[in-house]
């Protein structure tokens, strides 16, 4: 019989329950299901009582057939360290150390399984987290440091484990799988293969796997290649029609800051050192946001590009090395190959320790074609429903040849503008899917919905829009952790910010790096949208796989008297739901929609309300935000 590692974490709880006093720990009510509030507890007393609950409930909830958890996938978007994050003591502020109590205020693995429970009735059944390894010290950022700057892909982040039970983080996550496990959600972990931290573990037995800069005056102001106007016209152009061959190589002054391999390591105090075959000091190349080639985005100070090739000729980090590889690399001499083995075996040693239900690859675009391969090939191997998401941002053939059932996708970048959004269904509809999106408007990358509006209500009223719509759509729906409490404060400028955005929010203020919490006692004062999601993404399963075909010709745009009452008409088999929604969030909206049929009584499955087809016209009025489902009948 497998060991319980929830039966494990229960056991250590009871252990340190004391007499019922006050211990001066809060949790938030809506954790509960109590709304609006936040309430005393002895924590060991309240997190034992939520493990018992899930232990007890075991044999409660069906178990979905392995061949269908994917299809039917509604996500939550877990970042633990803040997600579960709250200001236990109430003294206004999120501490970085445990409290006298031996629990954390930020988020933990304890915390993110007594957060199960509140997101299984939210109605999602996959927990997707953001990742949970050891993470490196130099140049960290922030106050605790970013998740992606990886310092040993084998080891979980300490400060996700509760001081107060002396057990480590990786017990808590295979607890927290089994949590999810017996809950009937499944659980994914996104990886992180394209980059570590710049003090990473690897680079003692492996100097080769990285980039190293000459250690001298020249190189303290290192970052990003500059080109030309000209080369980079000429190289949107070669990419866009996906010429990769000669590829234009940055300057000779910024490949010349470049060591060549082999490098051999000294210590030097408390740091490496790398010394080059000709005796030059060197140093880790930090990294920085390589495509588009000119971007503005801030250097990664903390994390370093892993040099998947040995090609002597293209011994630099850049766009042609780390993302847009020219095809010089293809031949499989360059291939790093002591790299690729040791990343490749890291999601089947996740699979054997934690029980892991999927993986999302990060910056899985940037990664060679073949690695890909590798890494789903040998995961799939020990399970063949893993799951495989790609951080990418184009639904095609060829991600779903590598072996990915899922990407990202460009919603959250076209949805917030209906010319935009049209424009993307239009050519879906005439193309088909290839293969499912995320259906969101945010990510920890992105601003957030709310962060758009001055009006937090307008805010709310747009992620009703987005999500009802996203959520008719052949995507996988998706809910950034905060969203249903309408959370505005970005949690990384990584996409679609200014520098208005960057000065206003360093590292020291976002929650990708330090210490921060939502607002799960007053939900921004705004009523959350718990009730509100769980009821679309009901309507969503009785509907399911209409929603989900990617047909040619099944996602029509019907034409809407006012451009601002926008409609999607969904459709299969001679069944049609209809998607009418107001993309203006401060106004109501009126207008009609025109039908073959003359007249037909039919029911909003949202508002559970009448309307009528009459004289082939559908009149409707809208609130800012407000949507309406109907089911048409054949003959519309």
């Amino acid at each position: 019989m497998q060991k319980s590692y929830l039966a494990s974490l229960l056991h250590a709880l009871k252990s340190l329950q004391p007499p019922e006093t006050e211990i001066g720990y809060r949790v938030p009510g809506i954790w509960s299901g109590k709304e609006g509030c936040a309430e005393q507890v002895n924590p060991a007393t309240y997190f034992a009582h939520i493990i018992e609950t899930i232990l007890d409930g075991e044999n409660n909830f069906p178990k979905q057939k392995d061949s269908e958890w994917k299809k039917s996938a509604v996500v939550y978007n877990l970042f633990v360290r803040l997600a579960a994050a709250f200001d236990h003591d109430g003294d206004g502020s999120i501490s970085t150390e445990p409290l006298a109590c031996g629990f954390r205020e930020t988020g933990t693995l304890l915390k993110a399984i007594a957060l199960l429970p509140y997101i299984k009735n939210l109605g999602a059944n996959t927990i997707y987290l953001l990742p949970l390894t050891e993470i490196g010290q130099q140049s960290k950022k922030g106050s605790l440091g970013s998740p992606y700057a990886v310092k040993n892909p084998q080891k979980l982040d300490p400060l996700l484990a509760e001081p107060a039970l002396g057990l480590s983080a990786e017990l808590l996550l295979k607890a927290f799988v089994e949590a999810a496990h017996l809950l009937d959600m499944h659980v994914v972990l996104e990886f992180v293969f394209r980059t570590t931290s710049v003090d990473s573990s690897w680079i003692k037995t492996h100097p080769e796997w990285f980039y190293w800069l000459k250690n001298n005056e020249q190189t303290r102001n290192y970052g990003p290649p500059n080109f030309d106007q000209q080369t980079l016209n000429h190289i949107y152009e070669v990419v866009d029609r996906h010429e990769l061959h000669n590829l234009p190589a940055p300057p000779a002054h910024y490949r010349e800051q470049f060591v060549e391999q082999p490098v051999t390591l000294q210590q030097e105090d408390d740091s490496l050192e790398g010394i080059a075959a000709d005796g030059t000091v060197c140093r880790i190349a930090s990294a920085f946001s390589d495509w588009p080639p000119d971007d503005q985005q801030p250097a990664w100070s903390d994390v370093t590009y892993l040099k998947m090739h040995t090609h002597e000729a293209f011994n630099y980090i850049a766009y042609n090395t780390i993302r847009m590889y020219d095809t010089a690399l293809d031949n499989p001499e360059t291939f790093n190959r002591s790299l690729w083995d040791e990343i490749s075996g890291i999601i089947p040693g996740f699979q054997e320790e934690y029980q892991i239900d999927g993986a999302m690859i990060d910056m899985g675009h940037a990664l060679p074609t073949l690695l890909k391969q590798t890494i789903v090939r040998k995961a799939r191997e020990k399970r063949a429903d893993f799951a495989f998401w790609d951080e990418n941002f184009n639904p095609t053939t060829e991600i779903r040849k590598e072996g990915f059932d899922a990407v990202f996708g460009s919603l959250p970048f076209v949805i917030h503008d209906i010319v935009f959004i049209r424009g993307l269904l239009n050519h879906l509809n005439k193309t088909g899917v290839a293969l499912p999106f995320f259906g969101t408007g945010e990510n920890h990358n992105t601003p957030r919905v709310c962060f758009r509006y001055p009006r937090q209500e307008a805010g709310r009223n747009h992620s009703i829009f987005i999500f009802t719509l996203s959520a008719i759509l052949p995507t996988i729906p998706f809910l950034q952790s905060g969203m249903e409490l309408c959370e505005w404060y970005p949690v990384n400028l990584g996409l679609n910010f200014n520098d208005e955005d960057r000065a206003l929010y360093p590292p020291e203020k976002l929650p990708l790096f330090s210490a921060f919490s939502f607002d799960w006692e007053k939900s921004n004062g705004l009523t959350p949208l718990n009730q509100y999601i769980r009821k679309i993404l009901e309507i969503r399963s009785r509907y399911l796989d209409l929603v989900l075909s990617g047909e040619t010709g099944s996602i029509a745009i019907p034409y809407t008297s006012q451009p601002e009452l926008f409609a999607v008409m969904r459709t299969m088999a001679g069944q049609s739901l209809l998607f009418i929604g107001n993309s203006d969030m401060t106004e109501t909206r009126s207008g009609f929609l025109e039908f073959s049929m003359e007249s037909c009584p039919l029911f909003d499955l949202i508002s559970e309300t009448e309307c009528l087809i009459k004289n082939h016209r559908l009149e409707v009025s809208c609130k800012p935000g407000e949507c309406m489902l109907l089911e048409l009948p054949a003959e519309s």
